[in-house]
């Protein structure tokens, strides 16, 4: 009897954990790494693309971030490893759950470059501006957005902005030499 009810409370317990699971809604959303794509040398260690948004002194450091399975941590996490779909769905989580932090505003912009959804991108940038103004980071975000989508003159503009305001920022140098290169080839980043 004792071991039916332990088996009982066992079985529950699984059927508790299987029900907090998830599952991928397209196939889309799977990114597998490519065999063939090139391996990065150490010349590919310059920076590129975003640069990590400071918090506002208003917002407390443990609001969102601090716990590694949060939607902003899992965002970023599926960012990093080129899942842009899933990181997408996650980072517009964490701007549902905690609409006034601009971290999560700037990762779904971001996403939204890298699925070529730039209409959308563009929303989220001003809803970060929005928040904490024309930073210096999000200016190099927009900046890399237009380098993808090939309007140079308006990523030079915007990237010259962001280098005004933070002169020594690695990632907007290196944006504005992916600049000079995209201009020199006459296509847009992938």
């Amino acid at each position: 009897m004792r071991v039916r009810v332990v088996w009982l409370a066992l079985g529950a317990a699984c059927l508790v954990w299987l029900a907090g699971c998830q599952t991928i809604e397209k196939l889309s959303d799977i990114k597998l790494p490519d065999p063939l794509a090139p391996q990065a040398s150490a010349a590919d260690d310059q920076p590129t693309g975003s640069t990590p948004v400071e918090k506002p002194a208003a917002v407390t450091p443990d609001l969102l971030g601090a716990n590694p399975n949060d939607d902003l941590s899992t965002a970023k996490k599926y960012f990093r490893q080129g899942s842009y779909g899933l990181a997408e769905r996650y980072f517009r989580k964490a701007v549902e759950q905690h609409p006034r932090d601009a971290e999560s505003w700037l990762g779904l912009a971001a996403a939204y470059d890298r699925l070529k959804r730039f209409d959308l991108a563009d929303r989220a940038y001003a809803q970060a501006i929005k928040l904490v103004g024309s930073t210096p980071e999000i200016l190099n975000n927009q900046g890399f957005s237009y380098i993808l989508r090939g309007d140079y003159r308006r990523a030079h503009a915007i990237l010259m902005q962001a280098q005004a305001a933070a002169p020594n920022n690695p990632y907007i140098k290196n944006n504005l030499r992916l600049l000079s290169a995209s201009e020199r080839k006459g296509k847009a980043v992938n």
